[in-house]
């Protein structure tokens, strides 16, 4: 079984305070271009981009251009900004999915991060024979009843921008209900997860499910710069370029394996 990470409380607050780090994660990027063009291509698929909250499709330029690059017929979800999780844009995602199985006759992988990760996963339930993977990348995939254990201003900025009674009053719409009850997809599910993520703590970035379908790998790195790590997209590709109908768990290889190892706990590995 896949488990989400045992941690219950907050991110650090020296996480949070110090999630500007993430440009740093940014410069590096350029530097890691040699081993990004050495991971795994892809099989044209089309793949689907979801921002996080308060992002637009432009914090997601480093994912497009590297997915393309590796072959891919990338799209993003095309609803500006992601203020929330709300009824118009969860329906239009919806029927995006459903038209991008159309016009390609082939299933689609969704890529979300942070609250991307959310319609990503919402996604793959409403219309799941269209789905054919989902990567979320620090989703809060997991809230328990009792609420989010996101930072104070996380929250508040939620309030003040998508609804005042929170992320809560979103998580509670009847057509998330099913979402809510079990969570884990009815297709392959990769979570991305950060230990030093100042905005999503681990348990809520991780899910339970069959581990013959679903997976909880942890990566370096800040929550904000989860989207230009260069770990992080090697893994994408990896979790990408599967065969469809042939998934299986990730095993760190080859030189982004090895740059993963280096820059993650062994724990994560065993």
């Amino acid at each position: 079984m896949a488990k989400r990470h045992p941690h219950r409380d907050a991110p650090h607050p020296l996480h949070s305070l110090t999630e500007l780090r993430a440009v740093a994660e940014m410069a590096m990027l350029p530097y890691a271009l040699p081993l990004l063009l050495t991971a795994p291509s892809g099989d044209g698929h089309p793949v689907l981009l979801l921002p996080g909250f308060m992002a637009s499709e432009s914090s997601l330029a480093a994912l497009r251009i590297f997915l393309s690059n590796r072959g891919y017929d990338v799209a993003t979800w095309g609803l500006g900004r992601n203020v929330g999780f709300r009824s118009r844009h969860a329906e239009a995602l919806e029927q995006k999915i459903r038209h991008l199985h159309h016009a390609t006759g082939r299933r689609v992988s969704l890529v979300g991060w942070s609250l991307g990760g959310v319609f990503a996963l919402y996604g793959a339930h409403r219309a799941s024979e269209c789905v054919r993977a989902v990567i979320a990348l620090g989703s809060p995939v997991s809230v328990d009843p009792e609420g989010s254990k996101s930072p104070p201003l996380v929250q508040a900025l939620y309030r003040l921008i998508a609804h005042p009674l929170g992320p809560t009053a979103h998580s509670l719409q009847p057509r998330v209900k099913h979402m809510r009850e079990k969570r884990a997809p009815p297709v392959p599910m990769s979570c991305l997860y950060s230990l030093s993520d100042g905005v999503v703590p681990p348990q809520e970035a991780t899910i339970d499910g069959d581990a013959r379908m679903h997976e909880n790998i942890q990566v370096p790195g800040s929550h904000t710069g989860l989207g230009f790590n260069a770990v992080v997209l090697w893994i994408v590709a990896d979790r990408l370029a599967q065969p469809e109908g042939q998934w299986r768990p990730y095993v760190p290889t080859g030189v982004g394996g090895m740059l993963h190892r280096m820059t993650t706990p062994s724990a994560a590995f065993a």
